[in-house]
């Protein structure tokens, strides 16, 4: 991974509301879920500093910031994303990747074709998908091909690209 890629932020979940009366917010969470949460005290450049937080049962959370005391600045919260940098999270064992680190990526086929932008990753329950963005065409048009992240689609990545099997990547 380049070390640029070690201080942007990461975001790991987003206020979707507040959650009572006394300042809580209701999270929704884009990671493995309330205990790889629980590894953060704070938030946002330390914006945000964690007081409480519990599963709400739902896939979600809901949480307390020591910053925030009543609903009316639970409300104001509501879209504002929860950031890490990303040099806070885990190391990762060998294979294992986040999200964040394949984002921006360039994609070329095995052959060396330029083939565009890792612009998404998905899973819809069989494992990550990637969704490639094609530079625009002749019409200014920008199409999207989606690959699944296995060995026999993408047999490498790193930090500075993503290599793409040929026989995966549409036309």
């Amino acid at each position: 991974m380049s070390t640029s890629g070690q201080d942007r932020p990461v975001t790991l979940a987003a206020v979707t509301g507040a959650h009572g009366v006394t300042g809580d917010v209701r999270l929704k969470l884009f990671g493995e879920g309330v205990a790889a949460l629980k590894r953060y005290r704070a938030f946002n450049d330390s914006a945000l500093t964690v007081s409480k937080l519990r599963d709400d049962g739902k896939g979600g959370a809901i949480a307390r910031f020591v910053e925030i005391n009543d609903r009316t600045a639970a409300e104001k919260l509501r879209g504002t994303a929860l950031t890490v940098p990303r040099s806070a999270m885990p190391a990762l064992e060998e294979g294992e990747y986040y999200h964040a680190d394949l984002l921006g990526l360039p994609a070329v086929s095995d052959a060396g074709e330029s083939l565009g932008t890792c612009v998404g990753i998905e899973n819809f329950g069989a494992g990550d998908v990637i969704e490639i963005e094609r530079p625009a065409g002749a019409d200014g048009k920008r199409l999207r091909f989606m690959v699944p992240m296995t060995p026999a689609a993408v047999p490498e990545w790193d930090g500075e690209r993503i290599v793409i099997n040929a026989a995966f990547a549409e036309a």
